[in-house]
């Protein structure tokens, strides 16, 4: 069976879709788009390739996936966008292309992962790598060359400065911004302030007791007990190294090249550690 294209849509002819796609009215997909079983194109939604997405992405009402990265070096090289399987783009949802290889940092291509839920109004700039199962909420943007770990929760209007790093099950509250990474579990409020650890996201995502106290005791030697990162690192690889949890928490912040937030930036809000 063919697939399901509204008469008043536009398909490039170097689109290639799968049998039940569905392309809804005044959408336009053009260039190499490539997109797999399951997949829903609602009305003026707009895709520009070269695209490949993987089954049951659905792309909403005024979407824009795939347009040319906002860099004023890009000069209409082919670069692409690469999405899994099973993401939800809201209306009005933005996804760049990246810049191409050997223009700076550009790696050719955006990079969305499986499961994720962008709101209305979400932004994916050029070069990003997006994990899997995050929710962005509306209006969240990510600058150029973000990379964002696995359920991460970026709420309304927040923000993610480029070649910033957003470790695994982060939360960055509501109209905050980050400028450093954000290590694993942590919270941030306001523009680079640590507020707490994700608890409720840990214990939601199956994270044991014993690796959640853990991390919450690195917590408080770094914000309330004030020591310096390097040997708040030390002294955690010493007493909970062998914990996936902690161990996951220290590697990124040894890895980090932006820096991450320090006590100087501690605003304790009742669920700190």
């Amino acid at each position: 069976m063919p697939p399901l294209i509204h008469p008043s849509a536009v398909v490039s002819p170097d689109a290639q879709l799968a049998p039940d796609v569905r392309v809804g009215p005044l959408a336009v997909i053009d260039g190499q788009v490539e997109l797999g079983p399951g997949c829903v194109v609602a009305a003026q939604a707009r895709l520009t390739g070269p695209l490949t997405a993987g089954p049951n992405n659905t792309f909403d009402t005024g979407s824009v996936i795939g347009g040319a990265p906002q860099h004023t070096a890009y000069a209409g090289e082919p670069t692409r966008v690469v999405i899994g399987a099973g993401n939800t783009f809201r209306e009005h949802v933005t996804v760049h292309r990246g810049m191409p290889t050997g223009a700076g940092p550009g790696t050719g291509v955006t990079t969305i992962g499986d499961g994720n839920l962008f709101m209305a109004g979400a932004h994916v700039a050029h070069d990003c790598v997006v994990g899997n199962h995050g929710i962005y909420a509306n209006s969240a943007l990510l600058g150029g060359h973000v990379t964002t770990g696995d359920r991460v929760f970026l709420s309304g209007n927040s923000a993610v400065h480029q070649f910033c790093r957003v470790g695994r099950l982060a939360l960055l509250s509501g109209s905050s911004a980050s400028s450093k990474d954000i290590p694993p579990f942590w919270v941030i409020q306001d523009v680079n302030h640590v507020c707490g650890v994700n608890v409720v996201g840990m214990r939601r995502a199956g994270v044991s007791n014993a690796e959640i106290n853990a991390v919450r005791r690195v917590f408080r030697s770094i914000y309330v007990e004030r020591l310096l990162i390097p040997v708040a690192m030390l002294r955690a690889e010493a007493q909970f190294g062998a914990l996936p949890a902690v161990r996951e928490l220290i590697d990124f912040v040894r890895d980090s090249k932006r820096g991450v937030t320090g006590p100087s930036g501690f605003r304790p809000d009742g669920e700190a550690a």
